[in-house]
């Protein structure tokens, strides 16, 4: 059942799910979705291709590439878990940049959106802080990068202030890193998704920004983001679908409705350990992004 008052998500995964759910089909047409494991089977990497207008009418995303890389034991102290993730992540963005045309050793700017000052939404600043910026370091500058800040802060749009960065320095394609909002508890510190369709700052917790992509911007754009946060009303949804299987659907959408709709509707959570959770996915995006970026310079290897 898809519920009937606005439960949020930035994953293309989780809209695909509920889409499906509410349509009762296991195939939605414009959409293609793949999925393979790796890491011995505790990395889950799934893709969902936006192929035509109907399907992004469907998911409410423009079309384009969503990749999504999901481990379990992310936030956890496991040993090797964080580093396999990153390579896969370095893997997934090499394939974006190669499909955008773009060789591997291209100009970069990376740009960290969000607030510094709240943690959840400090993930793009974090990762700018454990990013390797070579830009001085090569005669035709590599990777560089950026935190600009929030309108409150700054009086500026993130928008504005990168096409200037852009307009000054001529990079050939922009990575975008933020926080974003999940409709599922479980992908809280576990989940990361990649697209060449840009981003929309804010969108998940319905605060929208001027809109980052191509052809805003003037290069290619690839968005990384991590849901840190979900709404009141999803985790509310949730668990009464969970609890409550064998009532009809109608009377299980009343009681959600009843419960949801008063009082949680706008309400945004983010887990109590929300500060080590960023601080562990900014270093698995920033190491795949140096992997990715700087290759053999990098690793050593």
């Amino acid at each position: 059942m898809t519920p009937h008052f606005p439960i949020r998500t930035d994953l293309a995964v989780e809209a695909r799910e509920d889409t499906i759910s509410g349509a009762g089909e296991e195939q939605l047409s414009g959409v293609l979705f793949q999925q393979q494991e790796e890491g011995d089977g505790r990395i889950q990497v799934s893709r969902v291709l936006v192929q035509s207008e109907e399907g992004a009418r469907a998911l409410g995303k423009p079309r384009g590439n969503y990749l999504t890389v999901e481990a379990q034991d992310l936030w956890k102290d496991e040993g090797g878990i964080h580093r396999e993730v990153s390579r896969v992540l370095a893997r997934q963005i090499r394939a974006l940049l190669k499909e955008a045309g773009l060789r591997r050793s291209c100009r970069v700017l990376a740009a960290g959106l969000g607030n510094p000052e709240v943690t959840s939404d400090s993930l793009g600043p974090q990762v700018m802080g454990n990013l390797r910026v070579t830009r001085t370091l090569y005669p035709e500058g590599k990777v560089s990068g950026i935190a600009p800040g929030v309108m409150a802060q700054t009086g500026m749009e993130a928008a504005e202030v990168i096409r200037g960065v852009i307009r000054e320095t001529g990079p050939e394609a922009l990575i975008v890193v933020d926080a974003l909002a999940a409709r599922s508890v479980r992908r809280l510190g576990t989940t990361i998704q990649l697209t060449d369709t840009g981003i929309h700052p804010g969108s998940g917790v319905g605060n929208r920004r001027s809109r980052l992509d191509a052809e805003s911007m003037g290069i290619p754009v690839i968005a990384i983001g991590a849901p840190t946060v979900v709404g009141a009303a999803a985790i509310v949804y949730e668990a009464v679908e969970n609890l409550m299987e064998d009532v009809e659907e109608e009377q299980r959408y009343q009681v959600i409705r009843d419960l949801v709709e008063p009082r949680l509707g706008p309400m945004i959570v983010t887990p109590k350990d929300v500060d080590d959770r960023v601080r562990r996915l900014s270093f698995v995006i920033s190491e795949g992004l140096n992997i990715a970026l700087l290759g053999d310079a990098y690793t050593g290897a």
